[in-house]
């Protein structure tokens, strides 16, 4: 079988790096791509938003499955647009993609299904929105209401902070059409769970649990990131957690969504708040998540290929899935400057040498030029590597992440250190 892998980020170069172990797969294409697939797949210079280019090289090179890796072609209709030409492809539909380009859609759906989330209210016009604050308790958080390359949720510490923000979003277009209606919601406290589940329309198999890093900088200071480091398996989850989970979140969810007529195939990446009260969603992806899916692909012994094929036909129920026991750790080595401005076309050395035993490296922000390996984006590499301990793994990284050089190279020392404050589920 011939495959497609939409996407140039880490998460596109793991899930190439992991199809590309099934005995079933014969060819794999990555568009576009970037330094990384290409030494394990051919490259593609389509972009992963050209939508009708994508259709038509799938036609033609007898794309067996396509595997979108972005949420913006998600967003716009990837999945429906093949299926219309009869291309087996993985993801949702854009109407059950909406779970994760609108937040109002996602707030409405939790409140109308009874999921716990944060209090909440949407505003379309920035006046009511900065009066609506003044009488709130702060922290607050701002979350534009469509996707911003997962930058658009601001947590305001104060009034000020927060009509700046709002402003920002509403008035000045700082995230441009998905910042002109807002959610503004109660700052919840506790621990951070991201888990992803297969969703096959009545079926789900979940997979690893995993907790990103999403600030910039060590001790979870600055601004967010797309995600500056992760581990698998979560240290805040336990069995009591994933009953909690199935009974109050995903069985209404997928109630919901079916009684709106929405079909949600694909991947369904919630993030968790857990605290005592027991977990709280905080958003919906309908996606692998990145930096989470570099944690958790090297952990995952089955083979892909049929999961996302029994996802797609409807058969989860029918599968297993078989995980490593070990532990993994991901450090994402970024751009200095990320995730505001920052210089590309920095080279990139080392690489060779930080291919430790255990070790794997997903690019990111990569491309080729004059036969050297240079930066073209804000999270460059991320590293994972497996250990029979948290702290094993850890140190494994951060050994490979030392012998990577590239100027202005920037990642956090603290990936999976703090966790351990907070390693007992709280419920």
């Amino acid at each position: 079988m011939n495959l497609l892998v939409i996407g140039s980020g880490g998460r596109e170069h793991a899930l190439v790096w992991k199809l590309r172990q099934s005995p079933s797969v014969e060819r794999i294409f990555c568009a576009p791509g970037n330094a990384g697939t290409a030494q394990i797949s051919e490259n593609i210079p389509i972009p992963a938003n050209n939508l009708p280019e994508l259709v038509q090289f799938a036609k033609q090179n007898r794309i067996g499955l396509t595997v979108v890796g972005p949420d913006d072609p998600l967003a716009a209709g990837v999945v429906d647009l093949f299926a219309a030409e009869g291309l087996r492809i993985f993801g949702p539909t854009k109407a059950a993609a909406r779970l994760e380009s609108s937040k109002i859609f996602a707030k409405e759906l939790m409140r109308e299904q009874g999921i716990p989330t944060a209090a909440a209210r949407t505003f379309e016009r920035s006046d009511e929105a900065q009066r609506y604050c003044d009488g709130l308790r702060f922290p607050i958080v701002i979350k534009a209401d469509g996707l911003a390359l997962g930058k658009g949720v601001i947590i305001a510490p104060d009034a000020v902070n927060a009509d700046v923000t709002i402003d920002a979003m509403m008035e000045k277009g700082q995230f441009g059409e998905a910042g002109r209606r807002v959610v503004i919601e109660e700052f919840l406290r506790g621990s951070e769970c991201s888990l992803h589940a297969l969703v096959d329309g009545t079926n789900f198999q979940m997979l690893a649990t995993a907790r990103d890093h999403k600030r910039a900088y060590d001790g979870d200071l600055g601004p967010n990131t797309g995600g500056m480091g992760a581990f698998s398996p979560a240290n805040n989850w336990n069995e009591s957690a994933q009953a909690q989970f199935e009974e109050k979140i995903m069985q209404p969810l997928l109630m919901g969504l079916r009684e709106k007529r929405v079909v949600f195939r694909g991947l369904l990446f919630p993030g968790l708040m857990i605290n005592a009260e027991g977990a709280h969603v905080l958003e919906f992806n309908c996606r692998f998540g990145d930096p989470e899916t570099q944690a958790i692909l090297p952990r995952l012994k089955s083979d892909l290929l049929p999961l996302l094929e029994a996802t797609i036909d409807g058969t989860l129920n029918h599968v297993n899935i078989e995980w490593d026991r070990r532990t993994s750790v991901t450090v994402v080595l970024a751009s200095g400057g990320y995730p505001e401005k920052y210089e590309t076309g920095r080279k990139i050395t080392g690489l060779a040498a930080a291919a430790l035993d255990d070790v794997y490296l997903f690019h990111a922000g990569t491309r080729v030029a004059n036969g050297d390996i240079v930066t073209s984006g804000g999270r460059v590499i991320a590293i994972t590597a497996l250990g029979e301990t948290l702290e094993l793994a850890r140190n494994r990284a951060y050994q490979a992440a030392e012998r990577i050089y590239f100027e202005g190279c920037h990642y956090r020392r603290d990936i999976a250190l703090g966790s351990r404050m907070d390693k007992v589920p709280l419920i």
